[in-house]
C-alpha cells in the first residue's frame, strides 16, 4: 500500500506543484497572468483546434472502420494495417515533412490537417474494436425492417460505437492539447507552445506556471466532458447469444470511390512523411549521414527508453497489484492518481519537475533520474493497464499454495507472481519503451546536458531547415516504432473465421 501510495504522490506531483504556485502568487497575481488578450488568443486558438480535429478524426476514424469492418470493400486486412500505420510516425515528423514541402503551410488548416492525419487512428482503433463486438442480429432486423445501409449505422451501429468514439475522442483531444513538436513546427500558438516560450524567456517564471495551470483545467474539463457525454447507459448483451455471420454490405458502384478515399488517407497520413524522408536522405543537401553521431544518438535513445521502460512497469507493480487483489476504494483512489497525473501535458509536467528539482534537490537537476521520472509519469498507465490485465488473469491459489508449503512473500513474488505476470509485464514495459523513443517535450527541457535522443536530434537539426540530416534521425525512430504499429494490428481482423471476405 505504501508504495502504491508513493507512485500516486509522484504522477501528482505536476498538479501539486501548481496549486502550490498558485497559492503563492495569489489571486490578483492569477488575475494579472491569466485574464489577458494573449491567454485569451490562446485558449481560442487552442480550443478551435481541439474541436475541429476531433471532428475530423471521428469522421475519418469512423467511416474508415466502418469500411474495414462492415463493408465488402477489398483487401481489407491490408487497409486495416495502412490506416494504424500513422501511429508509427511522429506527430512533429509528420509536420516537418509537410512544411518541407508546402512551407505556407504554417496555418490553421494546416495544423489542423495535421494533428488530425497523426491522430485519427486513435478513434479508428476502438470503433473497429466497437464494431467487432457488435451483435449482428440487430443490423439484420433492422436491415428486415426495411431500413437501408445508411439508416442502419445512424440508428443501430452508431449509437453502439457511442463509448468507443468517445473515447478516441478524448484521446485525440488530450493529444492535441499536449503537442508541442509539431505545432511549433506549424508556428501554430497554443497554451503548450506559449508555456515553452514562456520557460524559455523567464526560466520556470510565475507565467509559465499559470499558463500551465490553464493547460491542465483544460485536460481535466475534457475528462469530466467525456464522462458526461459517456453516461451510464450499458450496450452489452446480457447473454452470450448465438453466432453470427456478419454480412457485408456491398458498395456496388460506390467500391472505386471508397478504395479511392481509402487510398488518399493512406498517402496523405504516411507517403507524404515517408516519401519526404526519403526525398531527404537522397537529395537533401545536408544528407550525409553521420554514421557514428547516429549511432551514439541511437544508443542513448536506447538506454533511456531501455530505463524507463523498467522503472515504469516497476512502479506499475504495486498499484496493479493492489487494485485487483485488494479492491476497495483507497485503491481505487490510488489507482486513478496514476491516471490523472499522465493526462497533464510533458510540458507541464517538465515544469513541474524542474522547480521540484530547483528548489528541493538541486543536485538532482539536468540528471536521468529526473527525466525518468518524467517518463514515468507520463506512460505510467501504459504499463498499468497490462500489468493490471495480467493480475486479473492470475488465479490467487498458486500464490496460497506456495504460502501454504511454507515459501516466504519475497520468494512467493519471485518465485510465483512475476513468472505469471510476466507476459503483461513485457507488454507493458514494450509499450513504455516505444513512447519513450518518440517522446520530444520533456526530453526537451529535462535531459541532462550534452544528451541527445533521435527525437530532440531531428528537433534540432530540422528547425535549422537541415532537413537532409535530420532524415537518418526520423528514420530510426519510424523503424522502432514500427513494432507497436504490427502489435495493434496483428490481431485485429479475425476475417477467416466471421466468413468474411477478404
Amino acid at each position: 500500500m505504501l508504495l502504491a501510495a508513493a507512485v500516486a504522490a509522484l504522477a501528482l506531483v505536476p498538479l501539486g506543484h501548481i496549486v502550490v504556485s498558485a497559492v503563492g502568487v495569489g489571486w490578483s497575481g492569477i488575475a494579472e497572468l491569466v485574464f489577458r488578450p494573449r491567454v485569451a488568443d490562446l485558449l481560442g486558438n487552442t480550443a478551435r483546434l481541439v474541436a475541429g480535429t476531433v471532428v475530423v478524426c471521428v469522421v475519418l476514424g469512423v467511416g474508415a472502420a466502418w469500411l474495414v469492418e462492415r463493408s465488402a470493400v477489398p483487401g481489407r486486412r491490408v487497409w486495416h494495417v495502412l490506416l494504424v500505420a500513422p501511429l508509427a510516425v511522429p506527430a512533429f515528423v509528420n509536420s516537418v515533412a509537410w512544411i518541407s514541402l508546402l512551407p505556407g503551410f504554417d496555418t490553421y488548416g494546416g495544423a489542423l490537417l495535421v494533428v488530425s492525419l497523426s491522430y485519427f487512428p486513435f478513434v479508428y482503433l476502438p470503433a473497429v474494436a466497437a464494431f467487432r463486438g457488435l451483435d449482428p442480429a440487430l443490423e439484420d432486423t433492422a436491415r428486415g425492417l426495411g431500413l437501408s445501409s445508411w439508416a442502419v449505422f445512424r440508428r443501430v451501429q452508431l449509437p453502439q460505437l457511442r463509448v468507443a468514439v468517445l473515447g478516441g475522442a478524448l484521446l485525440v483531444a488530450l493529444h492535441v492539447l499536449a503537442e508541442f513538436g509539431a505545432l511549433a513546427m506549424l508556428r501554430y500558438p497554443t497554451f503548450t507552445t506559449a508555456v515553452y516560450d514562456q520557460y524559455r524567456a523567464t526560466f520556470n517564471g510565475p507565467g509559465a506556471t499559470m499558463l500551465a495551470g490553464v493547460l491542465v483545467l483544460l485536460c481535466l474539463v475534457l475528462l469530466l466532458a467525456e464522462i458526461r457525454l459517456r453516461g451510464a447507459r450499458g450496450y452489452a448483451r446480457t447473454g452470450a447469444g448465438a453466432a453470427r455471420t456478419v454480412v457485408p454490405v456491398r458498395l456496388g458502384a460506390l467500391t472505386g470511390p471508397a478504395l479511392l478515399a481509402l487510398a488518399a488517407l493512406v498517402a496523405l497520413a504516411v507517403a507524404v512523411p515517408l516519401g519526404s524522408l526519403v526525398s531527404w536522405l537522397v537529395t537533401g543537401t545536408s544528407s550525409r549521414v553521420d554514421l557514428a553521431a547516429l549511432a551514439g544518438t541511437t544508443g542513448t535513445t536506447l538506454a533511456l527508453a531501455g530505463a524507463a521502460a523498467v522503472v515504469t512497469t516497476a512502479l506499475a507493480l504495486p498499484t496493479g497489484w493492489l487494485a485487483v487483489r485488494r479492491r476497495g476504494p483507497l485503491t481505487t483512489l490510488l489507482e486513478r492518481s496514476t491516471y490523472l497525473g499522465s493526462a497533464v501535458p510533458a510540458i507541464v509536467i517538465a515544469l513541474a519537475l524542474v522547480s521540484v528539482a530547483i528548489r528541493v534537490v538541486p543536485d538532482l537537476y539536468q540528471t536521468v533520474p529526473v527525466l525518468l521520472a518524467a517518463y514515468a509519469i507520463l506512460f505510467l498507465p501504459r504499463a498499468l493497464v497490462t500489468v493490471r490485465a495480467a493480475v486479473e488473469q492470475s488465479p490467487p491459489l498458486h500464490d496460497d499454495v506456495a504460502a501454504s508449503l511454507g515459501a516466504s512473500a519475497p520468494a512467493r513474488l519471485w518465485r510465483v507472481t512475476l513468472p505469471l505476470l510476466a507476459p503483461g509485464i513485457g507488454a507493458g514495459a514494450a509499450l513504455v519503451f516505444l513512447a519513450v523513443v518518440t517522446e520530444l517535450t520533456a526530453t526537451l527541457l529535462l535531459a541532462p546536458t550534452g544528451t541527445t535522443t533521435l527525437a530532440t536530434a531531428f528537433w534540432s537539426a530540422s528547425s535549422a531547415l537541415e532537413y537532409g540530416a535530420a532524415a537518418p534521425y526520423a528514420v530510426v525512430m519510424v523503424l522502432l516504432s514500427a513494432p507497436a504499429t504490427v502489435l495493434l494490428s496483428r490481431d485485429a481482423l479475425p476475417a477467416a473465421r466471421r466468413g468474411l471476405p477478404t
